[in-house]
């Protein structure tokens, strides 16, 4: 039989230009993380472990029962080898919150849907932590737009020396606002891909205001996701490997879908928890 020749495609199969330039490419994100069972400390003594296997058990009803609602589980209570257990097997995932100015710390665990839920106090000493099941938590969406504008305020005297563009998009942005209630449509604006200057982008920014809500999401690079002070606008960066910023947009939703789980992860999720049981319960 003979050997076939496929055509390579890609960085440096093309021939080079005939004026001897080369051409330049952003280099895109190439790593992303995998699942892998967790490993948990030998000095963990099985018989003391009761109330982390009850947590457990619990956790897997309720991926089972998903999409109904369940009762987030309370972990404050936990003593330190049970604490440890369960910081061990549930390890940290993708996404990771911010949020009241440190006061709230959300992660995703491993087991993607099953998010872990710490408030602190002034002296950043943990008060109540939870470990819910779904999408996103419901507590992001509360403290995102908590005292948000309803409205982006467009009433001004005069723009900015060097504000072009960024009008429009406040316009089109209080449009979507208005109409989310009613289409629960997400809407992105790629702000990559329009000619907007320094002076535009900083008048976005202090049009929208800051919100309460910073959320980082590792998957192919990173994805840097911020709640402004208008409701259910969202600034969302997307970086790459090297920390380049390689796209920048506004989305007016209750969570950018960029941070949330899907029902199937989900699903998955069950299926490696009843995994993990068999070997460590």
């Amino acid at each position: 039989m003979s050997s076939i020749s496929l055509p390579i495609f890609g960085l440096g199969s093309q021939p080079p230009e005939q004026d001897g330039a080369t051409l330049d490419y952003l280099q895109m994100p190439q790593d992303m993380a995998t699942y892998a069972m967790p490993q948990i400390s030998a000095d963990l003594n099985a018989h003391d472990l009761a109330q982390a296997k009850a947590v457990l058990l619990q956790l897997q009803q309720d991926l089972a029962a998903f999409p109904a609602v369940s009762k987030p589980n309370d972990l404050t209570q936990l003593d330190a080898d049970n604490r440890k257990f369960i910081d061990e097997l549930l390890g940290e995932g993708e996404v990771s919150v911010i949020g009241s100015g440190g006061q709230v710390r959300i992660q995703e665990s491993v087991l993607a849907g099953v998010w872990r839920s710490q408030t602190l106090n002034a002296q950043r000493q943990i008060v109540d932590e939870v470990l819910e099941v779904g999408i996103i938590p419901q507590q992001i969406m509360q403290l995102a737009f908590d005292g948000a504008a309803s409205h982006i305020d467009t009433a001004w005297a005069a723009l900015p020396e060097g504000v072009m563009n960024a009008p429009p998009l406040l316009a089109e942005l209080n449009a979507k606002i208005a109409a989310y209630p009613a289409t629960h449509e997400a809407h992105s604006i790629n702000l990559s891909l329009l000619p907007q200057t320094e002076q535009d982008l900083a008048f976005l920014e202090q049009r929208l205001g800051k919100g309460t809500v910073a959320i980082l999401s590792r998957g192919y690079g990173t994805n840097r996701i911020t709640a402004t002070g208008t409701k259910r606008v969202w600034w969302v960066q997307y970086f790459n490997s090297q920390d380049t910023l390689i796209l920048n947009t506004l989305e007016v939703s209750d969570v950018p879908s960029v941070a949330c789980a899907s029902p199937e992860d989900i699903a998955d999720s069950c299926q490696r928890l009843q995994e993990i049981l068999k070997v460590y319960l």
